[in-house]
């Protein structure tokens, strides 16, 4: 798909809108706040919103951050409404925003959002990130230290720090470039992505103790309940990163967890090492993601869910197991 430049497509726009999908992660929050910099800076005279479920504290190192207008607090159509990293009906309480705007223009790098859902659309699938999207369309001239901070953070979180499957050698050419800029590109990794609170060690703890390892020791499923969470007063940002956690335990390709978000209903997230397409998985159940990181919501008891959840698995596996066995015949 042609590369557009985002500051052409704003052209002559009064009000602008950034937005993104529920539950805001690295990726989502990076891509926003860049892109909301860069057009405070280019267009000082526009009326620029970004519009985000409140993201984790964690990433209030980044500028912008403070700005971010939580209730959606847009009171006329938007002359433009940017989403990012996902397609409309991902944006929550934005949807109905972009529904009336002007124009729309969407950027992610979802498979499941091949297509695009705005008027302009960038949509590169299996890209690392949308943040590293976000670095194509901008005018390399007016990306400063901030901009590229917010950036390099998406591109890091979305790779999982460079190690996961879609980190390209473009992507880490994007990244040198970025870290010229001359931030603390290693403090920023550890306050967004490894530290953890006392609270969130704990609760990693509990979940580690209390996960069940299946499929001959291929997958591993834990869970924290609402009780649990109540105990330790903790919110799903204290959850952040058991999944990762669970993924590198010698011998398992694929990890699942999973925590309540209603009655009987829950948030699973999945990851995988090296074969099994977890995006096919959550897109099975509605969800969607990448190759070896994604997730969706499941209704029913923990046992419904890693019953259904696991079937999707285990075919993988087991399509896997005679791939090899075929090419050991031959």
């Amino acid at each position: 798909m042609e590369i557009i430049n985002l500051l052409e497509e704003c052209r002559g726009a009064q009000s602008i809108v950034i937005s993104s999908h529920i539950r805001p992660d690295g990726d989502c929050v990076g891509s926003c706040l860049a892109v909301y910099l860069f057009l405070k800076k280019t267009m000082p005279c526009a009326d620029i919103k970004l519009c985000l479920e409140k993201p984790s504290e964690k990433f209030s190192c980044i500028k912008g951050y403070e700005d971010i207008d939580s209730n959606y607090d847009v009171s006329t159509e938007p002359d433009v409404f940017i989403a990012l990293d996902c397609e409309k009906s991902r944006l929550g309480e934005g949807e109905k925003i972009f529904d009336v705007s002007k124009k729309r223009i969407n950027i992610d790098h979802h498979v499941s959002n091949e297509l695009g859902s705005g008027d302009v659309n960038y949509i590169v699938p299996h890209c690392s990130s949308t943040a590293e999207l976000v670095y194509d369309v901008l005018d390399k001239e007016y990306i400063d230290t901030d901009i590229a901070k917010a950036i390099y953070m998406g591109i890091a979180h979305d790779t999982g720090i460079f190690q996961y499957s879609n980190t390209s050698p473009k992507t880490l050419r994007t990244a040198a470039e970025l870290i010229e800029y001359g931030f603390d590109f290693s403090r920023l990794i550890d306050e967004t992505y490894y530290e953890k609170t006392y609270v969130q060690n704990q609760l990693l703890g509990r979940a580690l103790l209390e996960s069940i390892v299946f499929m001959h020791g291929k997958c591993i499923v834990s869970s924290v309940d609402q009780k649990t969470l109540d105990f330790y007063n903790a919110t799903s940002d204290d959850l952040d990163g058991i999944v990762n956690q669970l993924r590198v335990i010698k011998g398992v390709e694929c990890a699942v967890f999973m925590y309540p978000i209603g009655n009987l209903q829950y948030k699973v997230s999945l990851r995988s090492c090296s074969y099994v397409d977890v995006s096919r998985v959550a897109s099975y159940f509605g969800g969607g993601g990448h190759v070896r990181a994604a997730g969706c919501d499941m209704n029913g008891t923990f046992y419904d869910v890693i019953n259904n959840i696991s079937a999707q698995i285990e075919r993988q596996i087991l399509e896997h197991e005679q791939n090899q066995n075929q090419n050991q015949e031959e």
